[in-house]
């Protein structure tokens, strides 16, 4: 339950430096995605879930924890409903890939990718927020996770560096 607490709070650390809202589409490029990263690869895919799931119940009653001082309810009414959404599946997706590599394959690559996976997932799940709530189109939609690429790639080598450092001070941590 600490483990989750921490990685919930960590959440929260990382929407205090704000937002850059960049593009058309209104979404910001916070930090959090860093956390909700760090949480599947180091705690694994029920404790990293659970921890990005505490947070938004913590957005949704309101608390101004989301980068900029919003809450959750505030997100889920503009078109970030679908990227924040999209958290709690890419925690799940990069924990239980995670949970498969650690034993088996090289822990850099397979931290990546799964990274690299879950960050997919949230803009999948971004893709259809914007799409229910904004008049941009299917392929503005699509194409306003352009303009994340650059920091989402950064935040998901980062979190690799971190995960692995972690899994190799901690080996245990994540059970396969």
């Amino acid at each position: 339950m600490a483990q989750i607490a921490v990685f919930a709070a960590l959440l929260a650390a990382l929407g205090l430096p704000g937002a850059i809202t960049v593009g058309f589409s209104g979404v910001p490029i916070t930090l959090q995605t860093l956390g909700v990263i760090l949480a599947g690869a180091i705690l694994g895919a029920r404790k990293g879930t659970l921890a990005v799931v505490v947070f938004i119940a913590l957005t949704l009653i309101g608390l101004p924890l989301l980068s900029g001082g919003r809450t959750g309810l505030t997100a889920l009414a503009g078109p970030s409903a679908g990227y924040l959404i999209g958290w709690i599946p890419a925690a799940l997706v990069i924990g239980l890939l995670t949970a498969r590599i650690l034993p088996k394959y090289p822990v850099v690559l397979g931290l990546l990718i799964n990274a690299l996976g879950g960050i997919l997932v949230i803009y999948v799940f971004g893709t259809f927020g914007l799409l229910l709530r904004t008049d941009i189109g299917v392929w503005g939609a699509i194409s306003a996770n352009f303009a994340f690429l650059p920091g989402d790639a950064l935040k998901v080598v980062i979190a690799t560096v971190v995960a692995k450092s972690v899994h190799r001070a901690y080996p245990g941590l994540i059970r396969s």
